[in-house]
C-alpha cells in the first residue's frame, strides 16, 4: 500500500488517482499520521430478488373492467 501526505496528496492527485485506479489503497496521512484510505470503487451487483407470481390470488376484480365506471346517461358528451 502506498502513502502520501496531504501535501503530496494535494501536489500529485492525477497521478496518485491513476494508482487508484488501478486497483492500489492509498493510505492519506497527516504528518505521517494516517488519517484516511483512499480506495476503488468497486460497484455493489444487486441481484434480482423478484419472484414471479408471488402477488396471485391478492387482488379480485369485482366488475367487468371494460365496463364504463359511470352509467351512459350521465356522460354529458353524448348529450349533443
Amino acid at each position: 500500500m502506498k502513502k502520501a501526505n496531504i501535501v503530496e496528496l494535494k501536489n500529485n492527485f492525477s497521478k496518485i488517482l491513476m494508482y487508484v485506479e488501478k486497483g492500489e489503497r492509498i493510505q492519506v496521512c497527516k504528518r505521517n499520521i494516517p488519517i484516511a484510505y483512499i480506495v476503488p470503487f468497486e460497484e455493489k451487483k444487486h441481484e434480482n430478488r423478484t419472484q414471479l407470481g408471488i402477488g396471485k390470488g391478492t387482488a379480485k376484480i369485482i366488475d367487468d373492467p371494460t365496463e364504463p365506471m359511470i352509467p351512459e346517461e350521465n356522460w354529458d358528451m353524448l348529450k349533443e
